[in-house]
This record gives C-alpha cells, sequence and structure tokens, in this order.
C-alpha cells in the first residue's frame, strides 16, 4: 500500500523530500530501498543522512556491506547488491545492527526480505522518469 508519493524533478528536490520522509518515519530508523541500477536509491540516502547531521561524505557500501556515518544520530548504509546470501549478512552481525536505535538505510533488500518482515521497515521505492526526475513513494 502506498502512503505517500513525491516527484523529484533535480537533486534540489531531495532535501526537502527527504525531511518530509523523516517527519512521517517519527520514531521509525529502518529503511529499505528499492529500484533499478541509477534510480537514486544512494543519492536519496546521502540527502536522508545530510538532513540527519551527516555532514561526512556518504557513499554506496557496494563492496564493504555497510558503512557507517555518524551525524545527530548513528546511520549504518547496507548495499546488499553484491551478497550472495543471507549468511554472508550474519558473519557480519547483520542482526544486532537492527537491534540497535540507530538508523538502518538497507539498498537491494529483496534477498533479506523475511528479515525485513521481522522488523518494522519503511519501504522507499523510486522510479525512474527520466535522467533527472523521480517518483519516490514510501509504502506502508
Amino acid at each position: 500500500m502506498v502512503e505517500q508519493i513525491w516527484t523529484s524533478n533535480s537533486v534540489d528536490d531531495l532535501p526537502q523530500i527527504a525531511a518530509a520522509l523523516l517527519k512521517l518515519a517519527g520514531d521509525n530508523r529502518k529503511f529499505a530501498f528499492y529500484g533499478q541500477m541509477g534510480a537514486g536509491k544512494t543519492t536519496f540516502i546521502k540527502a536522508i543522512s545530510a538532513a540527519l547531521g551527516v555532514n561526512e561524505a556518504t557513499s554506496s557500501p557496494t563492496f564493504s556491506i555497510v558503512n557507517e556515518y555518524a551525524g545527530n544520530y548513528t546511520i549504518y548504509h547496507f548495499d546488499l547488491f553484491r551478497l550472495n546470501d543471507i549468511q554472508e549478512l550474519q558473519e557480519i552481525g547483520f542482526a544486532e545492527y537492527l537491534e540497535t536505535n540507530h538508523y538502518v538505510f538497507i539498498e537491494w533488500p529483496e534477498l533479506i526480505e523475511p528479515v525485513l518482515n521481522e522488523y518494522e521497515f519503511i519501504r522507499i521505492r523510486i522510479q525512474t522518469l527520466s535522467a533527472t526526475s523521480r517518483i519516490i513513494s514510501l509504502l506502508k
């Protein structure tokens, strides 16, 4: 079920959308991001991280699986694109990340849907309209 939809016509729209998303999320700090390659998942996560006070450069943890950022809150940013199986996540203590009250952002979460269902993840779908335009949907 779609809860909220935003249209972004440029990256300049993302800070406002990120702030609105965080307001809607309330106390929920776990987010799963869906979208095709190049849809802008990492770019949107950068905008959300900036809204949470992160000043350092953020990037997709494609090879490291997880990056940690510090701002006003601790943020764990996962990219599961290269993950072969859930066992790899268990080896790095994935469940411990989920048990914290820190922000958790997951790109390419399809492999771990059963795990997401055990927690209250907010699901975000990003659809490409053009080179600069996206539809960002908050799903419940």
